[in-house]
């Protein structure tokens, strides 16, 4: 493997050459309170920090990134925190998806721009792990992504509560009268007890397990609650090893090809991971180079193959992740899994995943099950296609009723997020447990950003008649903690006229899960003529930032990116100038 020189250090540009230029970039490192004993010969090393006063989920971000610093000078190296927007998932409305690009641009930027050698990502926040990463693939220099880790398990009377997923379970026992205001305060108290990620297998975790298997994460940092002592040691750890990473000149273009993000596929199947997955891995597939894309059939054929042997809620019925990592985290499910992975595939140790999990052990396997006693057969995800979403459409079957997995059902079409839950709390709605409803204009240009929205109520009156499960459709996202038979991610989505636009009240819907077919039971001659039929929305922006995003956002099978930032797009950037 190639080494740096301290004269071939990215940085030593900014402070080494005998000009005016870097006379005026070390005169005012020394206004900061540096010294040329600071800089010279040593890597700068970013340290991107998504931290802010209102993301819980880094709430702890404050203090980590002085564990990261710490271990950065340990090594060698001169630490430079660089903030970057927080993209906190409770708060940032109307949907955080809205910004994940945003935050992909300014990581890139950020990096190119300073003079930096290396960088560590701090993030863990659903589209923090996919905006950070997607932006330092594209920048190209040396990494480490260090996970936030998820909160510690909620608790209620002495149940054990989980994020996301025990807020809707509650919620519909709430709307039927089975719990009053007081107890639901309990559990609104009781569900989130420390800092970190939702607890659950959702998106964040999901993510920060699949940076963990691309080999983007150190061995088992992905695992350990934000709460735990380890995790500020994995932080200092991160600081020395992205030293180290710098002088061997490790860079991610060294680690990743399609091999990685084919494990990572697959690791995300035995999470039993997120639906937003797919988009988020496909993103960072096409911004790792074309040789390393993966696409819908990827995931669909790993789904086929890969049980679901984490038994981590919302797929499994019992765990969240502080069991998980009892149980031995990332490193134990890839090492039960083993024969479903290249373990020759690279990762920022410097080593292969083999390599990194020959000691792995599972301490429970009821939590991490062997791969003949899987909790769910087939992987978590499943591809949809037909004359509905002709570009796919997703459906978590691990995590909904088997009943509806082959289903025929009425549709009951909703054309807003309002109008939809207005009426789903009128209980003298025409719905039974056999209709199929609607959301549509929630995809990445007509919601805006695709919000999480996927998963519908169910209807008050069939909540009161104990109905907890019934299949829903839509082009919107939806939490990777919520449960129950929605297919998601329709293309194209219905705002700019794909097939969900076409779908009237009492049209028949079938769904075929394990033949991957969903289709409108009508004539392709009706479908053609409502097509014609059809007139554009008005258009959700006339400026800015969304206006650019309406531009430029490419459909959920592409992973949501903009296209211009792909790396098909054009020439590499190159350097920025320096005079």
């Amino acid at each position: 493997m190639s080494k740096k020189t301290k004269e071939s250090l990215r940085s030593a540009r900014w402070f080494e050459p005998d000009d005016l230029r870097s006379f005026g970039h070390r005169s005012r490192a020394m206004q900061m309170g540096y010294g040329p004993e600071d800089w010279s010969g040593k890597p700068v090393i970013a340290i991107v920090n998504t931290w802010s006063d209102i993301n819980p989920c880094h709430t702890h971000f404050k203090q980590r990134v002085e564990d990261v610093k710490r271990g950065i000078l340990q090594a060698g190296g001169l630490p430079i925190e660089l903030p970057a927007i927080s993209l906190s998932e409770t708060y940032v409305k109307p949907t955080t998806m809205l910004y994940r690009n945003m935050l992909a641009m300014e990581t890139e930027e950020l990096i190119r721009s300073h003079p930096i050698d290396g960088a560590v990502l701090m993030g863990g926040c659903d589209k923090t792990t996919p905006g950070l990463v997607m932006g330092a693939l594209s920048a190209g220099l040396p990494f480490v992504y260090l996970p936030a880790g998820p909160m510690l398990r909620g608790n209620w009377k002495g149940k054990v509560l989980g994020s996301g997923s025990d807020a809707w379970k509650y919620w519909d026992e709430r709307r039927a009268g089975n719990i009053s205001e007081a107890q639901w305060l309990e559990v609104e108290g009781g569900i989130a007890r420390s800092h970190g990620t939702c607890m659950t297998m959702g998106t964040a975790a999901t993510m920060m397990g699949i940076a963990e298997a691309l080999g983007l994460t150190l061995p088992g940092a992905s695992s350990i609650p934000a709460a735990d002592a380890s995790h500020p040691r994995m932080a200092a750890a991160c600081g020395r090893r992205i030293v180290e990473m710098v002088w061997e000149d490790l860079t991610p273009a060294k680690i990743l090809n399609k091999t990685s993000f084919l494990n990572a596929i697959n690791a995300a199947m035995a999470m039993g991971c997120s639906t937003n997955a797919i988009i988020h891995l496909i993103a960072m597939s096409r911004r790792a180079g074309t040789e390393c894309t993966v696409s819908l059939e990827d995931f669909d054929l790993a789904s086929r193959k890969v049980p679901v042997i984490a038994n981590i809620r919302p797929s499994g019925d019992q765990y969240l992740m502080e069991d998980f990592y009892y149980a031995g985290g990332m490193p134990a499910l890839l090492k039960q899994m083993g024969s479903h992975l290249n373990l020759s595939a690279m990762t920022v140790t410097g080593k292969t995943i083999g390599e990194n999990i020959q000691n792995a052990e599972v301490h429970n396997e009821d939590v991490i099950r062997p791969l003949s006693n899987a909790i769910y057969q087939e992987g978590a995800l499943a591809v949809l296609k037909g004359n509905i979403a002709p570009g796919g459409a997703v459906i978590k079957p691990s995590a909904c009723a088997e009943k509806f997995l082959k289903h025929t059902g009425p549709a009951l079409v909703f054309d807003s997020y309002p109008e939809m839950k207005k009426a789903i709390e009128d209980e003298n709605l025409d719905v039974t447990e056999n209709h199929i409803l609607v959301l549509r204009n929630a995809g990445p240009k007509g919601g805006p950003g695709m919000p999480e929205w996927g998963m519908l109520p169910i209807p008050v009156k069939l909540v009161k008649q104990g109905v907890r499960d019934m299949l829903r459709l839509s082009d919107a996202r939806m939490s990777g903690t919520s449960y129950g038979a929605c297919i998601l991610h329709a293309s194209p989505e219905s705002y700019i006229g794909g097939p969900l636009a076409l779908i009237k009240t009492g049209d028949l819907i079938t769904v075929d899960v394990p033949n991957r077919k969903i289709h409108l039971e009508i004539s392709d001659e009706e479908l053609a003529h409502r097509k014609a039929k059809w007139t554009p929305p008005v258009p959700q922006y006339e400026r800015g930032y969304g206006w650019m995003f309406s531009q430029h956002i490419l459909q959920a099978e592409d992973g949501c990116d903009f296209d211009f930032l792909e790396t098909g797009f054009g020439k590499p950037v190159p350097e920025p100038d320096i005079f």
